[in-house]
């Protein structure tokens, strides 16, 4: 009997961990995604190419999987959702994807993944530029956000300027990219590290931009598989015909068992298409700031991968200028979870307090110009959305009866 009540704890327990696993899943496979670009752009491989592919073989996932996950649900398609897939597909798909392997090449993947970090920070200064966002710098919420982004910047112009002195924490004889020392040149020329950073804070702000355009996707279009597959389909489109008109080597197309196949299936198939899934999952269940959390762990990893099997140099003020960026990242998520604790506490106390006003609806009608009344003191049964507006918060409830009133 014990020995199933502990059974039973530890089954439990597993279960409540599941989001935290997955979400450790997630980052580990996202990691795994900078080091096979690495390795492929040391093997030759067009970066325009790589991501061309990425988007082909993710489409070809995510297409079946929408169609038949979503076939009865899903809402008509019209232009302005075409559009919106359209302009997820450049900021959050080619484009994006076309500066980071930019910067991943010019710099390191830790290098990279830090910048990366950037993204929380810089999607609050644009959603506050466009109004989608208030800043509210005298709460303690506020000041936190602002702090936050403040401290990434100044992580990300460390990280950029500042090398320090090499810091040796571990040597192992495995080397994948040794063989190309054009690389190493580039990642030791100065101004190949600022162009990195500047291809790195522009993949950031590209993502970001998608972000604040999914958000207004999602409230007319709000099927995950669905949305992620338009936005394959665009981005696969558009990464094509740029690689098309910029790489004229057609040998570079060409995959066979090796390196490359890897790279561009375990990219398409693996990051975009079952990673997306999973981080949708956790979203759905435990909340985006819950997910968010987790993104300094890919930065952890891809440092530990990069100095063990590519002979990645870590240097002082890499190590500072990513720790600032991570305590940057936090601080802006502090912010925002006080803000939707806050939003959630508002709620009720909006609709149930006692400064609560009373909803009357007046049913009339008109009759040879005069105004009268239909019924009085009626008690009818359906749903109706309350709105209250206070504090900038639009809290939505649902009440079942509702007491109409008329003139006497």
């Amino acid at each position: 009997m014990m020995m199933m009540m502990k059974w039973g704890q530890i089954c439990n327990l597993i279960h409540g961990l599941k989001p935290a696993l997955t979400m450790v899943v997630v980052q580990v496979a996202f990691a795994g995604v900078n080091v096979f670009y690495k390795l492929a752009a040391n093997n030759g491989m067009s970066l325009r190419v790589i991501v061309a592919y990425r988007f082909i073989f993710a489409t070809a996932f995510m297409v079946p999987v929408a169609l038949i996950l979503e076939r009865k649900r899903r809402p008509k398609l019209n232009l302005k959702i075409l559009f919106q897939a359209f302009l997820c597909g450049l900021f959050g798909g080619s484009l994006s994807q076309n500066l980071y392997l930019e910067s991943l090449v010019l710099t390191s993947a830790t290098f990279a993944s830090a910048m990366a970090n950037l993204v929380p920070a810089i999607t609050f200064v644009l959603s506050i530029s466009i109004g989608l966002e208030k800043l509210g710098i005298r709460t303690r919420a506020g000041k936190a956000k602002v702090l936050g982004s403040l401290i990434g910047i100044g992580g990300a112009m460390i990280l950029t300027f500042y090398r320090g002195v090499e810091i040796n924490i571990w040597s192992t004889n495995i080397n994948l990219i040794r063989s190309n020392g054009h690389v190493a040149s580039l990642q030791a020329d100065p101004g190949k590290r600022f162009l990195g950073a500047l291809f790195a804070l522009g993949s950031c702000f590209g993502y970001a931009i998608w972000l604040v355009i999914q958000a207004k996707m999602s409230e007319e279009y709000p099927c995950q598989f669905s949305s992620t597959a338009l936005m394959c389909v665009m981005g696969a489109i558009q990464a094509v015909v740029f690689a098309l008109c910029m790489e004229k080597d057609w040998s570079q197309w060409k995959l066979g068992w090796n390196i490359r196949l890897l790279t561009v299936a375990y990219s398409g198939i693996v990051a975009s298409g079952l990673m997306v899934t999973l981080i949708s999952w956790c979203v759905r269940t435990r909340g985006p700031l819950f997910a968010s959390i987790f993104n300094p762990l890919m930065l952890v990893v891809v440092a530990i991968l990069g100095s063990l099997i590519l002979n990645e140099k870590l240097h002082l003020g890499s190590i500072l200028g990513a720790t600032l960026i991570v305590c940057g990242l936090y601080a802006v998520l502090w912010g925002k979870g006080k803000e939707m604790k806050k939003i959630t506490q508002l709620v009720p106390a909006k609709i149930n307090g006692e400064s609560s006003e009373s909803i009357e609806i007046v049913v009339t009608s008109l009759a040879d110009g005069d105004l009268t009344t239909t019924k009085k003191e009626e008690k009818i049964e359906e749903t109706i959305k309350v709105i209250t507006k206070g504090d900038n918060i639009l809290a939505k409830e649902e009440i079942n009866t509702v007491e109409v009133k008329g003139f006497d």
